[in-house]
């Protein structure tokens, strides 16, 4: 037989008698286009966001224009206007409609003239107040850009999370396979050391590298993007300190057994990899069924991305943790909890 014939043979008998490398090259792209596409579906047009301001003093008048609103294409809601102000910097609604009675000019248009969402809003709602209108007044309307509803805005804090989650997988579970490859594990077993000694000092190392990591990219945040935290820094760091802990926690449960460095890739990108996609990093978690929603809003990436988007854009401050902290500390605790139970030296 050929030379040539038998190593080609002897390649792919390694790569169909290998699981993950299976999984990975057939498995996973599927996977994630379905999950994409579920994300990114083909469904009818969602309904414009308007908020109406409320006038404390002509509630009346109030009223009267969220029934000049009434229309399928839009979702009208009231509230005061310091509220109102806040959705649209956080992007929750697209165009906010303030009364104006008592000047003799129609109502005002506040929107954001860099989100698709919010011009389209103001233009429907303009339609739909035209149409009710015979005679209408002259409109008022100002675009309003804000920092904190930015995508860079939204992108920043989804950035943070990734990178936590990528040095807790990587830094610590690839590291103790790749101790246990290379024989080092054998021989601190030989030493007067705790298991629960070697696992949290991988754990502490990873996240001092990490926070460095974080402080790096926020002073470039501000400095190139003007990017602020406009919530308690305090919070912040609570919430970057739990985060990374939790996901070294997931890091040591998956390097607790692996044997192999190709096994530990392959576990590290089977948990990071679609916590990436479902988790907000890119683009809103929202964007999924509702039905895919419970298990979205439980996984540790969502939490941590949510508390730092709240602190960070929202001006959130301890208010913000108890969520984030309960469901992050949960997965940490009983990650570490496994991973030390089940750790192996060889």
């Amino acid at each position: 037989m050929s030379p040539l014939w038998q190593l080609t043979l002897a390649r792919f008998r390694e790569f169909y008698r290998e699981p993950a490398a299976l999984f990975w090259v057939y498995g996973f792209p599927l996977i994630l286009a379905a999950v994409l596409g579920l994300a990114f579906r083909e469904r009818p047009v969602p309904a414009a966001n308007v908020d109406v301001v409320l006038d404390p003093a002509n509630p009346a008048a109030t009223e009267e224009l969220r029934a000049k609103l009434d229309d399928p294409g839009l979702k009208v809601a009231v509230f005061d206007e310091a509220t109102c102000r806040q959705r649209l910097r956080t992007s929750k609604t697209d165009l906010v409609i303030v009364p104006r009675p008592e000047s003799g000019t129609g109502p005002a248009f506040l929107f954001d003239e860099t989100r698709s969402e919010s011009v389209l809003a103001r233009n429907a709602a303009d339609r739909v107040l035209l149409r009710a209108t015979n005679h209408p007044p002259p409109l008022n309307e100002k675009a309003i850009t804000e920092p904190g509803g930015r995508y860079i805005d939204f992108l920043i804090p989804g950035l943070l999370g990734m990178n936590l989650l990528g040095g807790g997988l990587f830094g610590v579970g690839f590291v103790a396979a790749d101790l246990r490859v290379r024989k080092l594990l054998k021989r601190f077993q030989a030493t007067p050391m705790r298991r629960t000694d070697f696992m949290l000092s991988l754990m502490i190392s990873r996240l001092v590298f990490t926070l460095v990591d974080i402080v790096l990219l926020l002073g470039f945040a501000y400095w190139a993007f003007d990017i602020r935290v406009r919530g308690n820094p305090l919070v912040l760091a609570v919430l970057i300190a739990v985060g990374g802990a939790s996901f070294a926690g997931l890091g040591l449960l998956i390097g607790s057994r692996a044997r192999t460095l190709e096994t530990a890739a392959g576990l590290v990108n089977a948990v990071m990899l679609p916590m990436y996609v479902l988790s907000g990093v890119f683009f809103s978690s929202s964007r999924f069924p509702d039905w895919m929603q419970p298990f979205v809003q439980i996984l540790p990436l969502t939490a941590l991305n949510d508390g730092m988007r709240a602190v960070m854009n929202d001006g959130a401050g301890w208010e913000a943790l108890p969520q984030p902290l309960l469901i992050l500390g949960i997965w940490g605790v009983l990650s570490f909890a496994i991973a030390l139970r089940i750790f192996r030296w060889r």
